[in-house]
């Protein structure tokens, strides 16, 4: 038998041959994951354990939310590389403190749109279970901060008691609110009473007034203004803080750099703004590590005074040990 090719195999193995030497040659073309590493990130605060849960990002049109005049607004959003609306994080913190895993702030759910409602996946991601959680903590009532708390019509956590100031559970949860709030704002009290319902019913829903301690080294500080009764949380272990302001900022490529710039969220922004600027020089004096709902994932960091603004310092990426 003959060893020679014919015309036809050695055209087929040139073809083969220059393909390999291109580096095309393949079964096919790798479909795109567009997904991200489940949404979890952990630190150590003293002896706690924080681990923040992502629920997902929103877009967010802050060219319109933001109260200031637009040029500035889109400066701010071209000096980071941005254009609106802003892909924007809505992150959770679950604090094992060795004897309680407190959840504060449990995501949109379904009340916010379909990209969100990842928090029991990221909980489960994280290495824990929903049943769990011992207690939950609700910076506000609004829906990105309560949705998760239900699975149907079912509580995700149901071993948990929500915890939440007075002055906004009273005005979420009032029919009577409800009924004498504009049309386009009657959502929020539908959400907040749908999503705390289930807990209320099965007396595991204990609102607390003000200042107050709410398990050792895990304490509730107002910051009124944003809604009623918004509030955040000290998490302190062994000389080490870290302060949860929820929704006392949405807006990192502006509010750091402008504390005064408001969001149309707020229900009292002068209230708001107040709350936010004791915040920021609070954090910046003592050197706490602050966490935010709406931080870029994930939302941890140190602030530090630039003029008449803040500079914020993103977390360091480390392993706990």
């Amino acid at each position: 038998m003959s060893n020679k090719l014919l015309p036809a195999q050695a055209a087929v193995l040139a073809a083969l041959a220059a393909l390999t030497l291109h580096g095309t040659i393949a079964s096919a073309a790798a479909p795109m994951v567009k997904t991200q590493a489940p949404g979890f990130y952990r630190t150590m605060v003293g002896d706690f354990e924080v681990t923040v849960v992502n629920d997902g990002t929103v877009d967010l049109p802050m060219d319109k939310l933001l109260q200031a005049p637009k040029p500035k607004i889109d400066h701010a959003l071209s000096h980071h590389f941005l254009t609106a609306p802003v892909e924007t994080s809505v992150n959770a913190f679950l604090v094992n403190t060795g004897s309680k895993l407190v959840l504060i702030d449990a995501g949109a759910g379904n009340l916010f749109g379909p990209t969100l409602g990842k928090l029991v996946n990221s909980i489960k991601a994280a290495g824990y279970q929903p049943e769990q959680v011992d207690e939950i903590y609700i910076t506000h009532m609004h829906p990105d901060h309560i949705g998760g708390l239900n699975t149907g019509d079912k509580p995700a956590f149901p071993n948990a008691v929500v915890r939440a100031d007075k002055h906004d559970a009273d005005y979420w949860l009032s029919k009577t609110q409800m009924a004498s709030a504009p049309a386009d704002k009657k959502g929020f009290f539908q959400g907040a009473q749908g999503a705390l319902g289930p807990y209320a019913s099965a007396d595991r829903l204990q609102p607390f007034n003000g200042n107050t301690e709410l398990v050792p080294g895990v304490r509730a500080t107002s910051s009124y203004g944003h809604t009623p009764g918004h509030t955040s949380y000290v998490v302190e272990s062994r000389g080490q803080k870290l302060v949860l302001i929820g929704d006392l900022m949405h807006a990192k490529f502006m509010q750091f750099d402008d504390p005064s710039v408001t969001i149309g969220f707020d229900s009292d922004s002068k209230a708001a703004l107040a709350a936010r600027k004791a915040a920021f020089a609070s954090a910046a004096k003592e050197g706490a590590l602050i966490g935010a709902a709406h931080l870029p994932f994930p939302g941890l960091g140190h602030l530090r005074s630039s003029g008449k603004g803040y500079e914020f310092i993103p977390v360091n990426y480390t392993v706990p040990r």
